[in-house]
């Protein structure tokens, strides 16, 4: 979480409660041309974008809620694996200062400040589910944690005929990374499009939510230690045995 925004709302007695809302970073990743512009356009936007443009970074921010919490989406549309061959230049991300980025070091900073992560395939070609492994591999290892929130998506499912993944392959994978939720997509149709930036975005939530209560156990535990060892110190050695003041 990096934000803090709020909402009002009226309850019946008249008083104006202000609910914090979450910021979530979500991170697009795949293949060129799989169509991760159109997805992202697709939820964000609701528009559908025909011509392929090859994209180096473009970020996009969406409020809605999840389980009746409201969260800010800071969804960042990645280049293609096979263009990160090259340097890339700086575009939009905070953090990076310099003008031009190698490209391992662009990827590695993407899934170090992303929260959750939409991996992206196409079903009509082999070679882009393949490429995820990678990805994967990758966030896992950066992360350092093999539980990282993600969704996989097949998208292009309005392209049947030309289907080159199978349902069964494509869930194979998914249960090989901890069952990971899979949902094939058309950003052309708007099918299954919401479905998985929310599935996406729960998970987060979730994995926020324990994260929280790790923290605050460890904050009690360690409010609690300083008072025992307080009533240690005030323990005395009497003639005939140890006495406790209390």
């Amino acid at each position: 979480m990096s934000g803090r925004y709020a909402r009002i709302i009226p309850p019946s007695d008249g008083i104006q409660l202000r609910v914090p809302s979450r910021e979530y970073h979500i991170v697009v990743l795949g293949a060129g041309g799989v169509g991760k512009s159109c997805l992202t356009a697709q939820f964000v936007q609701n528009v559908w974008i025909e011509a392929y443009d090859p994209t180096i970074e473009d970020s996009y921010r969406k409020q809605i809620e999840v389980d009746g919490r409201q969260c800010i989406l800071e969804i960042l549309d990645t280049a293609g694996t096979e263009q990160f061959s090259a340097s890339l230049p700086l575009t939009a991300h905070p953090n990076l200062l310099t003008s031009c980025v190698k490209p391992a070091a662009m990827r590695e900073l993407y899934m170090k400040s992303g929260q959750g992560f939409l991996l992206v395939f196409s079903i009509t070609s082999l070679s882009s589910l393949t490429e995820l492994h990678e990805l994967r591999d990758q966030i896992v290892r950066i992360k350092d944690d093999e539980r990282v929130p993600l969704v996989i998506v097949g998208n292009k499912s309005d392209l049947e005929e030309d289907r080159a993944v199978s349902r069964s392959r494509a869930f194979a994978v998914s249960q090989s990374w901890g069952n990971a939720p899979y949902y094939e997509t058309s950003a052309r149709r708007r099918a299954n499009v919401d479905e998985a930036f929310v599935d996406l975005c729960r998970q987060i939530i979730r994995k926020d939510v324990a994260t929280a209560q790790v923290r605050e156990m460890e904050r009690g535990d360690r409010v609690r230690r300083p008072h025992k060892r307080r009533r240690r110190r005030r323990q005395v050695e009497k003639p005939g045995g140890m006495c406790n003041i209390l």
